[in-house]
């Protein structure tokens, strides 16, 4: 099992006032070679936006982009049509394709919305793009790793074009789980929200990074109650 460790205070931060966002991976401003992407892991931002603020209407194309609201409510729409608010608890997902616009806002006029603002290379170009989302039932999450993102739209979770599963959990102190990968070649990162926890004998903190390739399984325990998302996702980009 080969490893590499992103604690939180090594991510880039770019505050704009409006916009507080932690990059694990160079983004914008933040540049670091050594930081560019894990697998077709390309953006893990974790961002807070203040009230009534957000990113206005801006073009994708070529790329999987996941949201995953931690607080707050996220005021999104596109030029696919797609109107909606996601709260905390939602999960969203777009396939940018041949080409989105859309724009992201603080839904509140009063309070922030801070959410994870995840990016994938796809698996497949040039695809007629494509949005999901879905509204988790929270006791889905307890001592449990649920699916929240797949490859198969008949699967758990919100769809995206990529051989990539997600899953999010929240552990009680002491729980042990283990995860087996889906796919020969794939490796995992996984992204610790809140508490502390172990995979194998590292301990991660809140917001720490770890990615883990090269291994069919991971063992996790939770030190403290944690919540923990993990990420599946092919370490060699193949596109089509």
């Amino acid at each position: 099992m080969k490893t590499v460790l992103h604690k939180a205070d090594s991510r880039g931060l770019a505050d704009h006032g409006w916009l507080r966002s932690y990059h694990t991976f160079s983004f914008a401003n933040y540049y670091n070679p050594e930081r560019m992407h894990f697998g077709t892991l390309r953006v893990l931002n974790d961002d807070e936006v203040a009230a009534g603020r957000g990113f206005g209407r801006h073009p994708h194309e070529n790329m999987e982009i996941i949201s995953i609201p931690l607080s707050g409510d996220l005021q999104h729409e596109d030029s696919m049509g797609n109107v909606a608010v996601i709260r905390q608890g939602d999960i969203q997902a777009m396939s940018a394709g041949t080409g989105i616009t859309h724009s992201e806002m603080n839904a509140s006029k009063q309070d922030p919305v801070s959410f994870l603002q995840i990016w994938v290379f796809p698996k497949t170009k040039n695809i007629t793009p494509n949005y999901s989302q879905i509204t988790l039932e929270e006791s889905s999450l307890q001592n449990q790793l649920y699916q929240i993102v797949s490859p198969f739209a008949e699967d758990e979770g919100v769809q995206i074009n990529q051989d990539a599963w997600f899953h999010l959990g929240e552990l009680t102190t002491g729980k042990k789980i283990d995860y087996n990968l889906k796919k020969k070649g794939n490796g995992v990162y996984v992204f610790l929200l809140e508490g502390s926890l172990t995979i194998g004998d590292q301990e991660l903190s809140r917001r720490d990074g770890m990615g883990v390739w090269d291994t069919d399984s991971l063992h996790i325990t939770a030190t403290n109650d944690a919540k923990v998302l993990l990420m599946e996702i092919p370490m060699e980009r193949t596109q089509a």
